[in-house]
């Protein structure tokens, strides 16, 4: 009864909060304590009793006695660290506290007249003073000492009774580390009440530093988050002992432990709520990097370069913490603990859900992307070993997953962002011939072969069957294969089947000529064919069969009609084929007669084609799912080290290309500013004219299409690929001419792969002939003996496209970040139903 008596009088406090006209008096001790009285449990309670529309009344009919409470909860934590927060009723105080600030501050943040709230002094401050601190650092500091304060978050090691309590002002938390690993030898015994004063202190900073996600999506130059700044400035002198901490928890977390089967259905896990709150903390502030934000402002023009102050431009320890690690143990314990926790939900084990599965990839990915961002040398050190592929394959299992939610799109973009960044390294192209045995369940062809055989599965999968909404990474997954292509020993016959079933696919008419952009993707095509055949060739047979039993793709492209009259008639059976379509969408609605929809459809049959083998349609946002809202992807041209194989457009500077030791570099240039509403789709490989090796510089002189006609991207149900009918008014903008097509089609690197099919077709045919063959593994054994030295053209210089980091995918990266921390925190719900507006939730 007690505590229902307790929970009343709380309830009771809320209501006469928000009910009375007059301010109540700050000094009124009997009524304040009510709000952090000692029975008050658990956060859900806080939660439950202190709703949603009240604290919103609060704010706007009696703004003081708000302010007034915040002010009170914010000086009750300070009072107990001066106390060193000694005694259990202290420590339930500040709870409450912390879970009253967790419930009120949204709510702050939420109305833009808040804004300078918390970084307004506290009233009991003299105000003589020439530096008053404001009340956000007093909040800060304050969770920062507790997080080390003996008995309450770490082990007292020194045995002190609560009478001899260490001064909290004074103590050296870099001796009360939580976890062994980076940097500190010494596992302290774990304590599961402890680790949930931990837990609820950095949902308390999360909650904090969420006020990103009540602004528009800008640079963080121009809005930087002055709470995350301060606290990882060298004014928060737990930030060592702090970032150790929270590193170490995440990459020490063994979520199996003994494996003892279904332990996690007996005992509570209090640790893994810590690690996912230190995981999103980890993320959060090591995104808060005013130097790159200067330095992307500053890329744009002087002009565009916001004014900063002293105190906007401290450097955050974090992430220089971050990038000094270089030991190779560290960096091991780093690696195994990001690789554990990602492939364990994938684990198969014979007793169905036996082990504990823990569910932050999202959190995950977005740190492993952080680290090779920020620290070199630990990008090396994965791609040194073939740890690297225990990263790869947890990667490719969520991209082969997603790939038809729409409510998953921002994990497909992350995924294939990582591997770009992974790709852009010869390391990673020479760890994919590691062969691959499957071990954890995927829908995709059955092969005997390597990663790179995986890889290259899984992408024609995301490309065939994947959600619309990804069209905009073609361009990635396509570049991505093109720079491992050139170390790629041993395709198999599925994968070599998947590259050329995509050549295919993109080379029709109707398809080349259904934006001004599609063509690109066959440029990538081919030169992974000829990176392939110009450094592989020796053990890619499988490859070099399958480009000969396929060679009248080849033979079209080259022969692709540029006459107006083709290119007008190719149009036109397209624009009949979407007549077909809505014929088909309104007979299902009954606005069509059956004879008339059978009669329109006839015609077409013959065209159609089935769609690829686990193909699905795309499946509807889940409810409470952050709709895809995320910021336009930039283009792969503003993605990567403008390193580019083939001329540029005539709308881009020329840049020089320099070679060096068989590589080659090309700056290329931001493209023309246009929309920046409309999707950057491919605008980066033109021309396909081998650069010889004695040259010095490629000039550009090919004349590309404006920017506003890429919003057009179209694909249909031809040859296994989706494509999504565009609308007409965006149709009539722009139209294919004979001059267009002639432009690109003359600078298609076709001489490789020509010369190939005329040394080798030939032979082939005489053998089939000669020895009466039917059997493809007997011609496969003359292509591996066989050889094209002297044969093909000179080598053309392996060009690697290495990802660069710009505004649009900072952007980017800060928004999915945000959204899938504010979608994992339900318990409680800190966010829901709040007035977000770095992205939008879609309510169902």
């Amino acid at each position: 009864m007690g505590n229902v008596d307790t929970k009343l009088n709380f309830r009771k406090a809320v209501v006469q909060l928000t009910s009375k006209t007059e301010p109540i008096d700050a000094n009124d001790e009997v009524f304040w304590e009510q709000f952090w009285c000692e029975n008050i449990s658990n956060v859900q309670d806080i939660f439950t009793l202190v709703p949603a529309a009240e604290i919103r009344s609060l704010r706007e009919e009696a703004p003081s006695n708000l302010a007034t409470l915040c002010y009170k909860a914010v000086e009750k934590l300070v009072r107990a660290v001066d106390n060193s927060c000694r005694t259990q009723s202290e420590q339930q105080t500040v709870l409450n506290c912390v879970r009253l600030l967790t419930r009120l501050l949204p709510y702050i943040f939420e109305d833009s007249e808040w804004k300078g709230f918390f970084w307004s002094s506290l009233p009991s401050q003299n105000d003589n003073e020439d530096e008053s601190v404001p009340l956000a650092q007093s909040l800060l500091n304050a969770i920062s000492d507790l997080l080390f304060c003996p008995d309450f978050t770490v082990i007292n090691s020194r045995k002190s009774g609560p009478d001899k309590a260490e001064d909290l002002s004074a103590i050296d938390s870099c001796e009360y580390i939580w976890e062994a690993g980076v940097g500190f030898a010494h596992s302290p015994p774990r304590h599961p009440l402890l680790d949930s004063n931990r837990t609820e202190l950095l949902k308390l900073l999360l909650t904090c530093f969420s006020e990103t996600m009540y602004h528009p999506p800008v640079d963080i130059a121009q809005n930087p988050n002055r709470w995350i700044a301060h606290l990882t400035s060298a004014d928060n002198r737990h930030a060592l002992p702090m970032f150790t901490s929270l590193l170490n928890t995440v990459c020490a977390y063994d979520p199996v432990g003994l494996g003892v089967p279904y332990n996690h259905l007996i005992f509570n896990d209090s640790l893994e709520p810590l690690v996912e709150a230190a995981l999103q903390i980890l993320i959060v502030t090591l995104d808060h990097d005013m130097n790159l934000g200067a330095h992307l402002a500053g890329e744009q023009g002087a002009h565009h370069a916001p004014h900063q102050d002293e105190e906007h431009t401290m450097d955050n320890l974090f992430i220089n913490y971050l990038s000094r690690i270089h030991r190779d143990e560290d960096f091991q314990f780093i690696l195994q603990g990001i690789t554990r926790l990602l492939n364990n939900p994938l684990a198969q084990t014979y007793l169905p859900n036996s082990t504990k599965k823990v569910h932050f990839h999202q959190e995950l990915l977005v740190f492993f992307w952080k680290l090779c961002d920020y620290n070199k040398k630990f990008l090396y050190y994965v791609l040194k070993s073939s740890d690297v592929l225990e990263v790869l394959v947890p990667i490719l299992y969520h991209l082969n997953d997603s790939r038809a939610d729409q409510s998953r799109v921002g994990l497909m973009h992350i995924g294939v962002f990582i591997l770009l960044l992974l790709s852009g390294e010869r390391n990673f192209g020479v760890r994919l011939n590691k062969p691959y045995t499957a071990t954890i369940p995927m829908d995709i062809p059955v092969f005997t072969g390597t990663h790179a055989d995986l890889l290259i599965i899984v992408f024609h999968k995301i490309i065939t069957t994947g959600h619309q909404r990804l069209q905009p990474l073609f361009d990635c997954l396509l570049t991505i294969l093109v720079n491992v292509s050139p170390y790629l020993k041993t395709l198999s016959m599925v994968a070599s089947t998947k590259l050329l079933h995509l050549l295919e696919a993109f080379s029709t008419p109707w398809f080349l000529f259904s934006s001004p952009a599609n063509h690109h993707l066959v440029f990538f095509l081919l030169e992974i064919f000829n990176n392939i055949i110009q450094y592989q060739f020796d053990g890619n047979s499988n490859l070099v069969y399958t480009i000969i039993r396929m060679r009248q793709v080849f033979h079209g492209l080259a022969n692709l009609p540029c006459d107006y009259s083709t290119i007008a008639r190719t149009l036109n059976k397209r624009a009949e084929r979407c007549k077909v379509r809505q014929l088909q969408s309104a007979s299902v609605n009954g606005e069509v007669g059956e004879r008339e929809f059978a009669a329109t459809v006839g015609a077409e049959t013959s065209e159609r084609e089935e769609a690829m083998e686990g193909s699905h349609p795309a499946l509807p946002a889940e409810p409470g799912t952050l709709k895809a809202t995320l910021p336009d992807t930039p283009g792969i041209m503003q993605m990567t080290e403008r390193e580019n194989a083939h001329p540029q457009s005539t709308y881009q500077q020329v840049e020089a290309l320099n070679l060096a030791n068989g590589m080659a570099t090309i700056t290329m240039n931001t493209p023309s500013q246009g929309n920046p509403d409309l999707p950057q789709k491919v605008v980066q490989e033109d021309g396909g004219e081998r650069v010889k090796e004695n040259e010095d510089k490629v000039l550009v002189t090919e004349k590309m299409p404006d920017e506003a006609t890429l919003k057009k991207q179209t694909v249909n149900t031809k040859n296994s690929l989706r494509v999504i009918p565009t609308d007409e008014s965006v149709s009539n903008q722009w139209q294919p001419t004979a001059e267009w097509v002639h432009s690109w089609k003359s600078k298609l690197p076709l001489q490789t792969i020509m010369r190939l099919l005329q040394v080798l077709v030939p032979q082939v045919e005489k053998i089939c002939i000669d020895k009466g063959l039917t059997d493809e593994s007997e011609i496969l054994k003359f292509l591996q003996h066989g050889t094209l030295v002297g044969l093909l053209p000179v080598p053309h210089p392996i060009l690697i496209r290495k990802y660069q980091a710009n505004s649009g995918t900072t952007t980017w990266f800060r928004t999915y970040m945000w959204g899938v921390i504010y979608l994992r925190n339900v318990d409680p719900p800190i966010w829901y139903d709040t007035d977000v507006k770095l992205f939008e939730i879609q309510r169902v």
